[in-house]
């Protein structure tokens, strides 16, 4: 396959702290409302009674992980198909990056990632994203999410070597499906993490991503 720059993510490390979420608000500049890197907290599992204890309940398959999540840059992505003003492109090394010069500001691209990354900018009326820290690549240093981690649960590096490295899972709740648009990303699962589309529970921190 041609080179092609990815994101790894081990989920069975990652503790929830969000220091990659807030490094890449710190270096983009970002207001509290503009996240390209998000952290969402999944879980599930029910309370049952204890039989000889009235009002006494027991957790039931209670479970909970973490995935941070941004634009994937992905192998095919939609956004650069629904652009009408051709602001969006794939360099050769596969990162995919909006050029607000010719940005419209219709919100298309927004509307058709299945992973929500493209950031609408209200103040300059163009969208925005996650740019693989493109400025960072080109000086031989490491995105700021990447270094930001304390556990080193996020890495990067071309697609096929992450591949054979690390498996080929690229989808677990509450992420979409990878046949959409074949996301550039290898998780380590959690040992809780379940695929996409198989998923019992649901994303509990929703309030922190409003």
């Amino acid at each position: 396959m041609a080179k092609q720059l990815a994101f790894h993510f081990d989920s069975s490390a990652c503790g929830d702290c969000k220091a990659c979420q807030v490094a890449c608000q710190d270096k983009n500049s970002l207001p509290p409302q503009m996240m390209w890197r998000r952290v969402f907290q999944y879980g599930g599992g029910n309370w049952s009674p204890e039989n000889d204890i009235p009002g006494l309940f027991r957790a039931s398959g209670v479970f909970s992980y973490s995935v941070s999540t941004a634009c994937m840059h992905c192998q095919d992505p939609i956004c650069l198909k629904v652009c009408p003003a051709e602001a969006i492109s794939k360099r050769d090394d596969g990162v995919v990056l909006i050029d607000q010069s010719k940005c419209v500001g219709c919100r298309y691209c927004e509307w058709a990632c299945p992973y929500g990354a493209p950031v609408f900018d209200e103040t300059r009326g163009v969208m925005t994203k996650c740019t693989f820290c493109e400025d960072l690549l080109a000086q031989g240093q490491n995105p700021a999410c990447v270094d930001a981690c304390p556990v080193r649960a996020l890495a990067f590096g071309e697609l096929d070597k992450l591949r054979k490295q690390y498996g080929n899972v690229d989808a677990v709740e509450p992420l979409p499906s990878d046949e959409y648009t074949h996301p550039s990303i290898v998780i380590t699962p959690n040992r809780h993490s379940q695929l996409s589309g198989t998923g019992t529970g649901t994303i509990q921190n929703l309030p922190e991503e409003v």
